[in-house]
Order: structure tokens, then C-alpha cells, then sequence
């Protein structure tokens, strides 16, 4: 079935509940250098010296953007002993893992279908952490399309591939791909409105918010709704650089995980938005970054991990090694895609009834 997104409104007034829950108060105020660890650990955290994290795309306001802006800010990392610099990576998937894999960059954020990608091409990254087992990754239709199977015959646009997640949705839907064609378009969303294309592919928090805004009605199909795995707000580590410095590459998770916390709470949202604009500079519109951070905090929520928080879920891992090796071309065993994930770094710093631990022990 499909699922029009609900409201602007609605996603406005949705506290992640289980993220709150995870971190405890998401109100304690940030510290001095040192003041959430103990001598012992701050020693050890300043020996891994700086640590190199690039977002994913530039100062989007998504998860595993947002929340480490704002542990910067809110002194999180300082607080840990963590020196942390940020820097912006540009979208190019490919170039975030090669840069991990190189020890040029310590943490990033790659879906847990990228880290098995990654892996099974020679590149050497380690998944540490995700949020929810449900992707970002989206097929939005016209109001007339009321089944996946109504778009054979018809035109689907993407931006040079159509995702896994999205490929696996439309096979499992029972829909003939070579009864769809597809074309390359640009980043435009108007074009599905307009009738350019039948279907467009897109990011949930993304197109699908800019077409609400613009007072355009779309229905969006999420693969999620079709039991097609996938992973939203995932970390990954050069895992030589996490073996040396266990403790940064624990805390570094223990620092994000708080400040998603506190700017999943809506009274935070605005605050958290703020640092993210001064961080994207003139080119951020607030009120579309604040849509897209409330709709993946809103997604984490519907679709929270059944494991730890902020963990990795190795039945989630089992599947996706299946839809990776049916749709990206590149054969990965469960075996195989387990080994390329650590979920005790994670398990380090939530404790079993999913509070984050601070200070650290």
C-alpha cells in the first residue's frame, strides 16, 4: 500500500521518543575540557589527536549531520577530551569510503548497503552505528498511481541509478522493470507535478517536503513499507584507527548520540538549526533544513532499531547483504557482511535499558 507523508505540522509537533529515552536528560549543559571523563580516559582520547569526521553532503541538516554540528557546539567533544574537526564532504559516496579506508578521514557517515559495497571492493571501513533499520531512500508517484504496478508503461526518473532499496520495492511490488523507462534527470522535483515523469526517485526528507511546500500533493512509497531493509543515521570508521583509539571511537559515538537527543526534542529543534546555519552559511534555507532533521527524526522513530540504541542489527546486516548482492551487482555473503560491522563501540556507551552513558566511565 502506499503512504502519503503526513504533514509539516504533524512531523513538527513528533518528539523521537526513543531517542530521548535513550539519552536521558538531553538538557545537561556542556562542561569544561575533561569534565565528562576521567584523567585516564581524557589522556588516552587526546593521544588519538585529531579526528577527521566529513558529513556525507556538505551541512545538510540529516542525521549523522545535524546532531555531530551540534556536539561541536554543544561541547560534547570538548567535554570528552575529543579533538574533533568537521568537514564537509560533497555527496560522492565513493570518496567518503576511499578517504575512511585511507586513515585521511576517522568517521563518517556511510549506509550500512555502502559499507558492504565499500568492503566488497577492496575498500577497508568499519559500520559502527545506525539509528533505524529504515532508509531514506524514496519513490515518489502521482495522486493516480495507486499501485507500483501502474507504472509499467510509464516513465521513472532518477539521478543516474535507481537505489537498491528502491529497486528491491518495485521487485517485490511484482513490477516489470523492462516495462519502465528510465531516464536520467536533474534536481528539479517539479518535473513529477508537471508530468515530466510518472515517477521520481528521492530522498524522504527531501523532495517530498520541498513539493508539500510548494502545495504539490504526491503519494511517496517507502521501501521500508514493503520489509525491505535498509539503515538511516549510519557511522562508519577506518577500523585500524578504531582498534588503536577504542575509547575516541566510542566517544565520538557517545557525543553524537547525546546531541541527537537533544535536538530530536522539539524545544531544541530551532537551537540545533541554528548552529547548523551558521555552520552551511547564506545558502541554508532554515525551514527546509528543519523539515528535512524533524522527517528523519520522525523516521527513526516509526522505525526504531531492535537491538540497542544507536547499534547495528546483524539480522538487518543478514538482509541487506541479500538485497546488495540482487541489486548492486556485487556478490556479498551474510558471513562476509557481518565481519564489516562492530557493534561494541555502540554497546559501550548505551547501556541496556538504551540511556547513553555520561559522563563515560
Amino acid at each position: 500500500m502506499s503512504r502519503l507523508r503526513p504533514s509539516l505540522a504533524a512531523l513538527v509537533s513528533t518528539v523521537l521518543i526513543g531517542a530521548l529515552a535513550a539519552c536521558g536528560s538531553a538538557d545537561e549543559p556542556a562542561g569544561q575540557q575533561g569534565s565528562a571523563a576521567s584523567a585516564e580516559r581524557c589522556e588516552q582520547n587526546q593521544d588519538a589527536g585529531t579526528i577527521t569526521y566529513m558529513s556525507g553532503y556538505y551541512w545538510q541538516a540529516s542525521a549523522s549531520i545535524m546532531e555531530v554540528i551540534a556536539a561541536d557546539e554543544l561541547g560534547y567533544f570538548n567535554d570528552l577530551c575529543l579533538d574533533v574537526e568537521l568537514q564537509p564532504g560533497s555527496g560522492d559516496v565513493s570518496q567518503n569510503a576511499k578517504l575512511i579506508a585511507a586513515g585521511k578521514v576517522q568517521v563518517g557517515p556511510l549506509s550500512e548497503q555502502d559499507i558492504m559495497t565499500s568492503n566488497a571492493s577492496g575498500l577497508k571501513v568499519l559500520g559502527v552505528s545506525s539509528y533505524s533499520n529504515a532508509g531514506l531512500d524514496v519513490l515518489m508517484t502521482g495522486t493516480s498511481i495507486t499501485d507500483l504496478k501502474d507504472l509499467e508503461g510509464k516513465t521513472l526518473g532518477h539521478k543516474g541509478w535507481v537505489p537498491v532499496g528502491v529497486q528491491a520495492m518495485l521487485a517485490e511490488a511484482g513490477v516489470d522493470m523492462s516495462k519502465v523507462k528510465q531516464v536520467k534527470v536533474g534536481y528539479d522535483p517539479g518535473i513529477l507535478p508537471r508530468g515530466q515523469v510518472d515517477a521520481l526517485v528521492g530522498f524522504v526528507s527531501n523532495e517530498p517536503n520541498q513539493l508539500k511546500a510548494a502545495g504539490e500533493d504526491v503519494k511517496v512509497w517507502e521501501p521500508t513499507d514493503f520489509d525491505v531493509p535498509g539503515s538511516l543515521g549510519a557511522y562508519s570508521v577506518n577500523p585500524d584507527w578504531a582498534k588503536k583509539h577504542p575509547t575516541a571511537a566510542q566517544d565520538v559515538l557517545r557525543a553524537v548520540f547525546k546531541a541527537y537527543a537533544y535536538c530530536a526534542a522539539s524545544e531544541h529543534v530551532e537551537e540545533c538549526i541554528g548552529y547548523q546555519h551558521e555552520r552551511a552559511g547564506a545558502e541554508s534555507d532554515e525551514k527546509h533544513e528543519s523539515a528535512i532533521w524533524r522527517t528523519e527524526v520522525k523516521v527513526a522513530s516509526d522505525n526504531p532499531l531492535p537491538v540497542r540504541f544507536g547499534s547495528v542489527d546483524p539480522a538487518n546486516v543478514a538482509a541487506l547483504a541479500g538485497v546488495v548482492t540482487k541489486y548492486a551487482g556485487q556478490k556479498v555473503t551474510p558471513e562476509q557482511a557481518s565481519s564489516w560491522f562492530d557493534t561494541s563501540f555502540a554497546e559501550a556507551v548505551v547501556d541496556e535499558s538504551n540511556k547513553v552513558i555520561w559522563p563515560a566511565p
